[in-house]
């Protein structure tokens, strides 16, 4: 079900020129370790200023938005929230404006899915997805993503949570990453 809901996101955006890439689990499912997500969360290459032009589409695929207020829960989370009728899978929209999200989205892969093209984030962007996040359930999917793939650009990731740390006010994302990979290389000695 996941991958007929995948294919037709994919297909509407295409159709309504909205550049994105899909992220969280249904990605850490391509790349790491498997495991149950029930949730398809895509970030979106375009601002909360194209809300209406999602509305259109998720009335097409059949999404009912979740929040009773949808633009204001938009425009203070920049978050629409959606579940799919038939299945009752979620699937979040994330808008995006950053230049790091613009740049992930053009590096993002195209996997074909049911005769569809895809955009899957890289698998070092999936990482600083995780690492960004830092739940426990995040960490350990960065570690699968990680044991999994040996051509892993780390100086990429490096940089961007670099960046992370001088421009966020919570610190720390490249110590997180730094120990994540300490503990694998002692693993493995």
């Amino acid at each position: 079900m996941f991958e007929e809901i995948l294919a037709a996101l994919a297909r509407a955006l295409k159709k309504h020129s909205i550049p994105y890439m899909v992220i969280g689990g249904q990605a850490v499912l391509l790349y790491g370790e498997p495991r149950i997500t029930r949730d398809i969360d895509i970030t979106l290459g375009v601002d909360a200023g194209h809300l209406d032009e999602l509305l259109e589409l998720a009335r097409e695929l059949s999404l009912q938005t979740i929040p009773d207020d949808v633009r204001e829960f938009v425009f203070q989370t920049m978050v629409l929230p959606c579940l799919h009728e038939d299945t009752g899978i979620r699937v979040d929209f994330i808008f995006s404006f950053t230049p790091y999200e613009t740049q992930a989205i053009q590096r993002s892969n195209r996997i074909q899915i049911q005769g569809t093209e895809v955009n899957f984030a890289s698998l070092e962007d999936v990482i600083i997805h995780k690492i960004f996040a830092g739940r426990p359930r995040d960490i350990e999917d960065a570690r699968s993503i990680l044991l999994r793939n040996d051509n892993v650009d780390i100086s990429y990731i490096q940089s961007w949570l670099d960046e992370f740390d001088i421009s966020s006010d919570e610190k720390g994302f490249r110590k997180r990453f730094e120990e994540l990979l300490l503990e694998l290389h002692d693993s493995d000695t």
